[in-house]
């Protein structure tokens, strides 16, 4: 029987956890299924989700209306193969042997949707290669 790899772990992480990391951790479980576990925290999470960070995604599909703002955790952080941060500062726990990224991304906080548009199709197109480098796609 052949041994299975560990599904890899992805946490994304912006201030209020209502826009950006709540975006890019929709697309990944949209994208990934059950390949990667994937969670989303802020430092300082806001009340809701951004509404138009749900009308935006609810445009292409993507359903996070029953998602709500988590804090981030140590834990959460231990847990986690991949850290991926986007706009956090310096608040985000630092741990030997993860591999941290900065997504630098435009704040869709008090914006409408024409404009989290764009930021939602550029976090879709990172995302998307993430997958591809941490869990590709078997090939049949």
């Amino acid at each position: 029987m052949p041994d299975t790899p560990p599904r890899p772990s992805v946490l994304f992480v912006c201030v209020h956890n209502a826009g950006r990391s709540q975006m890019a951790a929709a697309f990944l479980t949209h994208l990934a299924g059950d390949r990667v576990q994937v969670r989303s925290a802020g430092s300082a999470p806001a009340g809701t989700v951004n509404p138009a960070v749900v009308e935006a995604l609810a445009e292409i599909g993507i359903d996070i209306s029953a998602e709500v703002p988590k804090v981030l955790t140590v834990e959460a952080v231990r847990a986690s193969d991949v850290v991926i941060t986007m706009g956090c500062g310096d608040t985000c726990p630092v741990f030997p042997g993860k591999r941290y990224l900065d997504w630098r991304l435009p704040d869709p906080a008090g914006q409408g949707v024409d404009a989290v548009r764009p930021i939602r199709d550029e976090i879709e197109r990172r995302v998307r290669a993430l997958l591809d480098e941490i869990a590709p796609t078997p090939r049949a």
